[in-house]
Parts: structure tokens; sequence; C-alpha cells
């Protein structure tokens, strides 16, 4: 067996030689490596070009969100009129609601968004509201509810009767002694 030295001494290289041979056959070893480097240094560079070109330049101004995005939801016309609004005017209905269960869920959460016919009652009266569809939304019996939270299944509660038939929606316990 030859031993490196040996080999050097035979081919007429000197120590010093001898380490540039060796360094420059391991770079050609190791160009694959470098053009794997040079791929993902390319894959890098256009990431961020397609990201300057997609991303806003206010992304990132207040958190994780646009900042251009306030003066736009800012500028768009309010659509609720919110909770004082209706109790302004909807006194009687107020007083029956503030003494049932359904004292803290807001108006339009049923009702809908309202801000127009808070404006001028005139111009946009309430739909009625489909009682069968709408309590639902919130009743229907699921294993994800609290079990304290009134929960029916309601093919098997109402027999198809509307909800409004027993129940007072702005106070709905039923109460077999006084109206509500």
């Amino acid at each position: 067996m030859r031993l490196p030295d040996e080999l050097s001494e035979r081919s007429g290289l000197g120590p010093q030689s001898r380490l540039t041979h060796f360094s420059m056959a391991n770079l050609k070893d190791a160009a694959h490596l470098f053009r794997m480097a040079a791929v993902f240094a390319v894959g890098f560079l256009l990431f961020l070009l397609v990201r300057s070109v997609f991303v806003p330049r206010t992304f990132g101004q207040h958190g994780h969100y646009r900042g251009a995005a306030l003066a736009e939801i800012a500028a768009k016309p309010a659509v609720f009129a919110g909770h004082g609004a209706c109790e302004s005017c909807h006194t009687d209905v107020f007083e029956m609601k503030s003494k049932g269960v359904h004292a803290q869920v807001a108006c339009e959460s049923c009702h809908g968004p309202l801000a127009k016919h808070a404006d001028d009652p005139t111009s946009l009266q309430p739909p009625r509201i489909e009682v069968a569809v709408l309590c639902v939304r919130c009743h229907e019996a699921n294993l994800a509810k609290p079990k304290t939270f009134p929960q029916v299944v309601s093919a098997d509660h109402s027999g198809g009767v509307a909800c409004d038939t027993c129940h007072k929606p702005h106070s709905p316990k039923i109460d077999t002694g006084a109206s509500q």
C-alpha cells in the first residue's frame, strides 16, 4: 500500500502542490452542492419578487393586518343601528325583553341590520321573521353547546307548530299564568 507522501514523491508534487490538488478535486466533487445552493438562492429571490408584487404595501402596518383596510372599512356606510337605537323607539318591547332570557341578545342579531330603519322608520320596514328558521339557529340541539343552554330537536319539539305559538321571542319562557 502506498502512502500519500510516497505518491507525491513519485508524481513530483510537493506538500504545497498536494494541498492544492486535493482542494481542487474536492471542489469538482462539490459542484453539485453549489448548483443546488444556486437553485435555492434563485428560488428565494423569486419568492421575494412575487411577494413584493402580491402583498400590499400596508400589510403589517398594524400587526398582521393591512393598514389601508381600516380606512376602507371606515368609508363603508353603517348598516347596524345598535341596541340603543331600537330601545329608544320600542320601549314596550325593551321592557318585556329586559325581563326575559334574551335580555342580552342584541335586537339586530335576530332582526338584521336596521340602520336605515333607525334613521327613517318609514324608509325600511323590517321583514316578518320566520321564527321556525330563526329560533333553531341558536336553539337546535348540538352536542357542542353547553348543557345549560336551552336546546331542542326542532322536528320532535314542536310537531310543525311555529315557535311563537308557545314562546314569545322577546321573552320565550312559557308562562301559563299571565300573557306576555
